[in-house]
């Protein structure tokens, strides 16, 4: 049954009594709104309306602690609203307060404390969290990539086009300009990093993003982004740009693998030429050196050894002027000793001698010592004893050079 049905009188919950203006007691009428009408009317509504239900159980009960069973309960239920304001934020996270949605502080680890909803709420922001976007790819639960062209293809400065695709690995550094500053800072972020990747990509060469310029195009990507991040106050810091993968698009992937091959052929033959040269060279020079010193060596010894022969020469001639008849012969015997020094001649002298000498010669001449006997002399001796003769053979033979001479100067003598 409706509270303002026709005929029934005292069914208005707004304590209408049913004599209104119109007459016939049954108009509903609207509740009178104060314009203060706000959170502090509606507590003491509560309170009044707690008080009341107080009042109505010290009645039944016949005492007078209606109106403290009503205060205690009120109580218990401001504490236990109080109470739920308390909060504790985890050494990595970061606490959000904001009051009626808008900010207030951003709160550190440990116990907190905030005004209890509906006046102020906390957002708790895990700060420390690393956060992976993809950028040309994606992964699924079993880690299987899947390319995402209209990301991953570039053009770059020489018209040519990449397949590039990289990770970025990032975290919340304000948690206040991450939840209020921009309506999504993760897609910003994917947006940011493949807008600097492009512009870095167009600014560099096929050759130079595929093979050396890699960690100069990761190293500019990441610092392209983190100023734009910082522009755009999303309160994200990249901590690390890895490059998955860069190759040529599929199509032109075999052309592109006989390129690579032919350029490492090429670096492969230069390596080879630079080490030969390195072999090479070092021995030319030593070869070159050591010819070198021995030419200035030649040189010292030739130009020494003619002044010695000069100061020898000047020497015999001082004595040659003394005495010339005894430097003649000395000379004479000096040169004659060195010539014949060097054959393997034998000579045999003997002043009288009937009988026949037998010398070893071969085996002399074999064993490369030059026998020079200078003199050779064969007596004959009777033995009045047996009344045989013998025959006695002196044989001087040597290889040094003052037997010859003695030879020659007793040759001379007779």
């Amino acid at each position: 049954m409706a509270w303002n049905e026709p005929g029934k009188s005292g069914q208005d919950p707004w304590g209408n009594s049913g004599g209104g203006s119109g007459g016939n007691g049954n108009d509903p009428k609207p509740p009178k709104k104060s314009n203060n009408d706000d959170i502090d009317e509606l507590l003491k509504k509560a309170q009044s309306i707690l008080g009341g239900a107080g009042s109505k159980f010290g009645n039944n009960s016949g005492g007078g602690l209606g109106g403290i069973g009503g205060t205690v309960i009120f109580a218990v239920i401001f504490v236990v609203w109080m109470l739920s304001g308390i909060y504790i934020v985890d050494p990595a996270e970061r606490g959000v307060v904001t009051r009626f949605g808008a900010f207030v502080e951003e709160t550190k680890a440990g116990p907190h404390w905030h005004l209890p909803y509906p006046i102020e709420t906390v957002r708790v922001v895990n700060v420390d969290q690393i956060r992976t976007a993809e950028i040309g790819y994606r992964s699924d639960t079993r880690n299987r990539a899947g390319n995402v062209p209209n990301e991953s293809l570039m053009l770059t400065k020489d018209e040519n086009i990449v397949d590039l695709k990289i990770a970025v690995q990032y975290q919340i550094e304000s948690a206040n300009q991450y939840l209020f500053d921009v309506s999504d800072p993760d897609q910003t972020l994917r947006s940011v990093v493949e807008s600097a990747l492009r512009e870095v990509v167009g600014q560099s060469t096929m050759d130079f993003v595929l093979t050396e310029g890699r960690n100069e195009v990761v190293a500019r990507v990441q610092e392209l982004s983190q100023e734009r991040l910082n522009t755009y106050s999303t309160g994200l810091m990249i901590t690390s740009v890895n490059l998955q993968d860069a190759q040529p698009p599929e199509q032109v992937q075999s052309a592109f693998a006989d390129v690579v091959k032919a350029r490492e052929d090429r670096e492969r033959l230069i390596n080879e030429a630079e080490a030969y040269a390195n072999d090479i060279l070092p021995k030319a020079r030593g070869k070159a050196a050591r010819e070198l010193e021995e030419a200035s060596a030649y040189h010292d010894r030739v130009i020494a050894q003619a002044r010695g022969e000069a100061a020898r020469f000047s020497s015999i001639l001082v004595e040659y002027q003394k005495a010339p008849e005894v430097t003649r012969k000395r000379l004479y015997i000096d040169a004659v000793s060195e010539v014949l020094g060097k054959t393997s001649k034998v000579f045999v002298g003997s002043d009288s001698s009937n009988n026949l000498l037998y010398l070893p010669l071969d085996k002399m001449v074999n064993q490369n010592q030059v026998s020079v006997p200078f003199k050779v002399e064969a007596n004959t001796q009777s033995n009045p004893a047996t009344g045989t003769s013998n025959s006695s053979t002196t044989n001087s033979s040597s290889n040094s050079r003052p037997n010859i001479r003695e030879y020659l100067r007793n040759r001379e003598l007779r």
